[in-house]
């Protein structure tokens, strides 16, 4: 599977940002899609997740200002971060994943991609 981040960069605290991937080479019409973020010297974390039937989970910390979207037809996943804080600094990954139960606890567990940087300062 090839999956290709972009979008990230840095914004003032309260600041906006959309991220973008394109899965390519993997028919990923049939599996769970989202987002984790790992800072330096920190555990992975679950941001988002979105199934096959549009269901969406988010954690805690990103809910009512993280959305996490899809456009299977053009093979791409959107995650629309507002209302940024300083904590939500950290590198985001796109990610697929097969598990049965599509959360965004079980997309840190996925295949993923390079990752694209988020600042916020």
């Amino acid at each position: 599977v090839q999956l290709v981040e972009s979008g990230g960069g840095s914004v003032r605290t309260g600041g906006s940002l959309m991220l973008s991937c394109e899965v390519a080479e993997y028919p990923y019409l049939k599996y769970c899609m989202g987002w984790f973020r790992q800072a330096p010297g920190k555990e992975r974390e679950g941001v988002a997740a979105i199934g096959i039937d549009g269901s969406t989970s988010y954690a805690p910390s990103v809910m009512g200002r993280f959305t996490i979207s899809q456009d299977r037809s053009k093979n791409a996943l959107y995650l629309q971060m507002n209302s940024l804080r300083l904590e939500d600094t950290a590198r985001y990954y796109c990610a697929i994943t097969t598990a049965r139960v599509c959360d965004h606890v079980s997309i840190t567990f996925g295949e993923r991609g390079q990752g694209t940087q988020v600042t916020v300062s």
